[in-house]
């Protein structure tokens, strides 16, 4: 889920699949939280004074007054790259193919493999060449997921540079495949937050093919 700033607090109410935590402060609206000692995740909807209202997305049975809830200071983000198509997800972007592996027919909460497999290796052709100048959502290499389906990896938002290496070859999505002058180290994959639009830099017409 990547890194943020943690704050503790506890339960003081649950109905459903929603619940109540008393935290002293510090916490944003939408950001992950980490609920109870099954670890299992909810998503800040409302803040009233030192009271968060957490939506969970597991099953909340369980659950009890007084349990810690972590706040995570992150938002609820999904990992876009090699291995996302073709693949069937729950509504946090859990494999239920791993999931089934995990826990068997039943998922159980508290459960949280990695979206992306970061045992596979792929092929990676790059696209640029050292002491080339990439910018954010430049093509820098392809990857053929399969037959007649190409995975075209981009420099992610925020990222552009000068190309110090590149590298051909087969790596995992979080291997690096190219890195800038400024050190930044570019891999196959990166998180992106749900609920910020995707940026773009020319919208095809409904008419022209995907």
């Amino acid at each position: 889920m990547g890194e943020g700033i943690i704050i503790e607090g506890r339960i003081v109410w649950i109905s459903g699949p929603a619940i109540k935590a008393k935290v002293a402060g510090g916490i944003r609206m939408y950001t992950i939280v980490v609920v109870g000692e099954k670890g299992i995740l909810g998503e800040i909807i409302e803040i009233k004074g030192d009271i968060a209202t957490i939506q969970v997305y597991e099953d909340t049975t369980g659950l009890k007054r007084g349990e810690r809830v972590v706040f995570t200071g992150m938002p609820l983000s999904v990992e876009l790259g090699p291995g996302l198509l073709g693949n069937i997800f729950d509504g946090i972007q859990r494999p239920l193919k791993s999931l089934k592996e995990e826990s068997g027919d039943f998922i159980k909460s508290g459960i949280h493999p990695k979206a992306l497999n970061r045992e596979r290796k792929w092929d990676f052709v790059p696209s640029v060449s050292k002491g080339e100048h990439v910018d954010e959502g430049d093509i820098i290499g392809i990857v053929e997921e399969d037959e007649g389906r190409q995975h075209r990896i981009m420099a992610p938002n925020g990222v552009s540079g000068v190309v110090r290496d590149v590298r051909k070859g087969k790596f995992s999505v979080d291997e690096p495949v190219a890195v800038l002058e400024s050190g930044k180290k570019i891999t196959m994959f990166h998180r992106w937050p749900v609920r910020v639009p995707r940026p773009y830099k020319k919208k095809l017409p409904p008419d022209t093919p995907f």
